[in-house]
């Protein structure tokens, strides 16, 4: 129903524009509908989950549930209850100066009513957002009922001269100050187990229970909680009684292809315009930052149970454009492209989003994810080149003999950190077997991201043992595998 908001000052006035309340749940579950019917995303800006979390969290708004986000850090739990909001009605009245943002036409606490009884239809009225009306809260263990629910506040009751019999002495905690909002709990199972017992009757009910006062008020909240499974956590769980509340629990989950997880990555990456304009990214670059990801998943070193988080690859995204600016400013160049020696810039940014099981902490946090580049490296090699087989025939040929022979007979290769872009097109230009290699499986590869190509060979070669790599204060050295040792003989 469509209203002029700002005309209607007083209960006198709403109640002669036809207004008509509604309560939260039925607000979420009209306007979903009508996206539905529209075709509209209610969702924007969430990628991966269009045929698996969206659709049943739709399913859940429109069978009125409170609701539970049940999954690993990182999956995008906060921000799918915070878009709820715009599925709300954009503007609500309230009685002007309710703690608990009372509905003029269903007023609950004991001011709303007094005050209604003692003005009439002259009460005054305010309208209240819907951005204004999402309240949410950490779980944390130090979390307490009179943070939540409320408690009796001895300062108003001495201000106000009231006894402590008078329901007028109780401070409202966070919940009934979110009346007739979405109100969040992350990480639910933080939250000890009698906190939890105090949400039973608010979920259920509607009671409020607080220092021996019984308060009947049928709090109008749509409930969304987020946690991670319950076996992955020693932290705690969600007590039995209150899951049996929760109407709808729905799993969330990492992306599940490169093609979302970069989606997600531009998206969420904090970049300077300057960065942009600085840094050219290939395709490919974009494409071996998400590997990272999907290779820590799968590690050995890595705990799965603690999963790896979505920002993982965006701060390692910002890292990675930040190592190719700091070394154009260097160089005094106005533009430069990212090469894959830059992705030793992002290791900061997985080191630190990263939980090591034993043999991963034996390793080292550093080394784990230099083996996770590695890695990516690896995976992604076989999309551009012909595989290289773990086990050949002795006297097999591939079409990397010529190459690894180039640095058999040379003194090794060097890609030096603060190389211009020229230097470093000379520099892989100058190795004519790579060249020919990449003329012939690559032969219409972009022009621009041909030497991110290039690079690529040289670190595929690496990761299946053809050739070493070692890290020196200036760059990288690429040499033939036995070769140093045996002309050192």
């Amino acid at each position: 129903m469509s209203i002029d908001h700002l005309k209607i000052k007083t209960l006198g006035d709403l109640k002669a524009s036809g207004y008509r309340s509604k309560n939260i749940k039925d607000e979420l579950r009209d306007n979903l509908r009508e996206q539905i019917k529209n075709g509209e995303d209610s969702f924007e800006g969430v990628w991966g989950y269009e045929n698996s979390v969206i659709p049943q969290l739709e399913r859940a708004i429109l069978s009125r549930h409170n609701i539970n986000l049940l999954g690993l850090r990182g999956q995008a739990k906060t921000r799918l209850a915070r878009l709820m909001v715009h599925l709300l009605d954009e503007w609500i009245p309230v009685v002007k100066g309710s703690e608990i943002n009372d509905d003029p036409l269903r007023p609950m606490s004991r001011f709303a009513v007094q005050l209604i009884e003692d003005k009439g239809n002259e009460t005054p009225i305010i309208w209240l957002h819907r951005n204004e009306r999402f309240s949410e809260k950490l779980a944390t263990p130090d979390v307490t009922v009179a943070d939540l629910i409320g408690d009796v506040d001895p300062i108003k009751a001495a201000n106000l001269k009231l006894s402590y019999a008078d329901d007028r002495v109780i401070h409202f905690g966070m919940i009934p100050r979110a009346n007739r909002c979405i109100f969040v709990i992350n990480e639910l199972p933080d939250l000890q187990a009698r906190i939890q017992v105090a949400l039973f009757n608010i979920l259920e009910e509607g009671d409020i229970q607080i220092r021996g006062f019984k308060l009947r008020m049928p709090l109008d909240i749509q409930f969304v909680f987020t946690a991670n499974p319950e076996d992955y956590t020693n932290r705690g769980s969600i007590v039995t009684p209150l899951k049996d509340r929760i109407g709808s629990q729905i799993l969330t989950h990492y992306p599940e292809s490169i093609e979302i997880a970069r989606k997600i990555t531009e998206q969420e990456a904090h970049l300077d315009d300057r960065q942009s304009r600085t840094v050219y990214v290939p395709d490919m670059a974009k494409d071996l930052l998400e590997q990272i990801g999907f290779e820590a998943r799968n590690s050995e070193y890595v705990d799965a149970k603690s999963g790896v988080s979505a920002r993982t690859s965006i701060t390692a995204y910002e890292n990675l454009l930040s190592t190719a600016e700091r070394r154009a400013l260097q160089t005094g160049s106005e533009t430069t492209m990212v090469r894959l020696s830059d992705f030793m810039g992002v290791i900061p940014a997985i080191t630190g989003k990263i939980e090591l099981v034993y043999e991963g902490e034996q390793e080292g946090a550093d080394s784990v994810a230099e083996i996770l580049v590695d890695d990516a490296v690896k995976s992604l090699f076989p999309n551009y080149f012909p595989a290289i087989n773990k086990l050949e025939k002795k006297d097999a040929i591939t079409p990397y003999d010529e190459l690894v022979t180039w640095f058999f007979q040379g003194e090794g290769f060097e890609l030096l950190d603060d190389f211009t872009d020229e230097e470093y097109k000379r520099a892989l230009d100058s190795i004519p077997a790579l060249n020919q290699l990449v003329k012939e499986f690559q032969p219409d590869f972009p022009k621009e991201d041909v030497y991110f190509l290039k690079e690529l060979v040289l670190w595929g070669l690496v990761s299946h043992k053809k050739l070493s790599k070692s890290r020196f204060s200036e760059g990288y050295q690429f040499k033939d595998l036995y070769g140093s040792f045996i002309s050192g003989l």
